[in-house]
């Protein structure tokens, strides 16, 4: 395809997602159905620069001057990727497959866009005005810098799985994508970004990644895993296991010891987790099915930890689906958080006296993470709030209430919330 031709796809990509409100998932596979002309390259590089735009579209459209999918592509290309003048009017030019000629203001807006030191901290932070009071609960004046960090492109992360190998043979098999060791976890990969103008190299491509080496897992995620603790020889329900990538990192800090139950109320979800498993190598995993009657009969109050990785909003996850933060709406948080007071009851029953339940949320927003801990408290007084690590290297992440708040700016993962809280014997 020319460039004119991939700028049109974009524009025609998000103005599917504004007026049919459908997510980027789709809008991107039913253009790639009806571009069968489109090669591989192509459709990357479409895929690429409209979720640029998505992740930006507020301060697009402010140093545009213009809202909508044309002004956000053209200034994605321009103001994003740097690309120069000529190259963009030539591709809107381009007939008959470009979205015309540039107007004299997108050549004024691309040339000498507005200031976004002036702008109000929603549009800086690419984020709803709705989430604005949230956002500076959690982050007070660094929100914008810490929305700003949520709209950036996500490397991808690799958990090394232990019960296969070990960091430094994974190193060594993927050394074709350039992994590189993270600080934080002695068992964590990364790599970078791909550049969104061409297609990187896909782990699930690497031998090793059928074996089950290693596992695609944001750091995040796998830090909120470790926030378990100790749970070897342990008794360990994960009670929201969706598709099992926390409950294959809890059973490989298991080592094949203890027994781990996965538990979800959507049954298809937990398929992933049994396939994945087999792969990982995982011996002492129970998979509870709700297509059951009674599925988690005869484990009240026998576990030492229960793990919660609550339904939420996924704010912390916008780097990785930046349309889902101009789709929520306060209803939908409202729905989550009633979610979450669920779960949280819920999980309780299955702590035996001396155990854990660590509640965790993919979600930067204070009503989803400290207010759920506080209000079950005021519900289960029994239990008490412990520290969310010891690990020095992620001390520093910790809140004066000893919770773990992880970003993209502070802490180089997506945005999560965890919450340690112990039953006294």
């Amino acid at each position: 395809m020319r460039d004119g031709g991939r700028l049109g796809a974009a524009i025609e990509v998000l103005t599917e997602i504004e007026t049919r409100h459908r997510p980027v998932r789709l809008a991107l596979k039913s253009w790639g159905e009806s571009a069968r002309y489109a090669g591989a390259k192509d459709r990357a590089f479409v895929s690429g620069l409209a979720l640029d735009a998505l992740r930006k579209r507020r301060s697009l459209a402010w140093r545009m001057g213009e809202e909508g999918p044309r002004a956000a592509v053209l200034g994605a290309l321009g103001l994003l990727w740097a690309w120069p003048l000529d190259r963009i009017a030539e591709a809107a030019a381009d007939e008959p497959h470009g979205p015309g000629p540039l107007t004299d203001a997108e050549r004024q807006a691309l040339t000498s866009p507005r200031d976004l030191a002036d702008a109000p901290p929603p549009v800086r932070g690419d984020y709803p005005d709705w989430l604005d009071a949230s956002l500076e609960r959690a982050f007070g004046e660094a929100r914008a810098e810490e929305g700003a960090a949520l709209s950036e492109r996500a490397p991808v992360d690799l958990r090394v799985n232990l019960l296969k190998t070990d960091p430094a043979r994974a190193l060594k098999a993927l050394a074709s994508l350039d992994a590189q060791p993270v600080d934080a976890l002695p068992t964590a990969l990364r790599i970078a970004a791909p550049d969104p103008m061409t297609r990187g190299g896909a782990v699930e491509t690497i031998p090793q990644f059928s074996k089950g080496w290693f596992e695609v897992q944001d750091l995040g995620s796998q830090i909120a895993a470790a926030s378990a603790g100790d749970v070897a020889k342990k008794q360990v329900l994960d009670l929201c296991a969706g598709g099992g990538g926390k409950t294959l990192a809890l059973a490989a800090a298991m080592g094949s010891t203890g027994q781990i139950y996965a538990y979800d109320s959507d049954a298809r979800r937990l398929t992933d987790t049994i396939r994945r498993a087999d792969r990982a190598g995982v011996r002492n995993l129970q998979v509870r099915s709700p297509v059951n009657p009674e599925p988690l009969k005869g484990l009240e109050a026998k576990m030492d930890v229960v793990f919660l990785d609550a339904p939420c909003t996924g704010t912390g996850s916008w780097r990785r689906h930046p349309d889902t933060k101009w789709r929520l709406t306060p209803e939908t948080l409202a729905k989550r958080i009633a979610d979450q007071d669920q779960v949280l009851d819920e999980g309780a029953a299955f702590v035996k006296p001396g155990g854990r339940l660590v509640y965790v949320t993919c979600s930067v927003l204070p009503d989803e993470d400290e207010d759920r801990v506080a209000a079950f408290l005021e519900r289960h007084p029994e239990f008490a709030v412990a520290p969310a690590t010891d690990d020095p290297k992620l001390a520093k992440h910790l809140t004066p209430d000893q919770f773990l708040r992880l970003s993209p700016r502070t802490a180089g993962t997506d945005g999560f919330f965890v919450a340690v809280l112990t039953k006294p014997r």
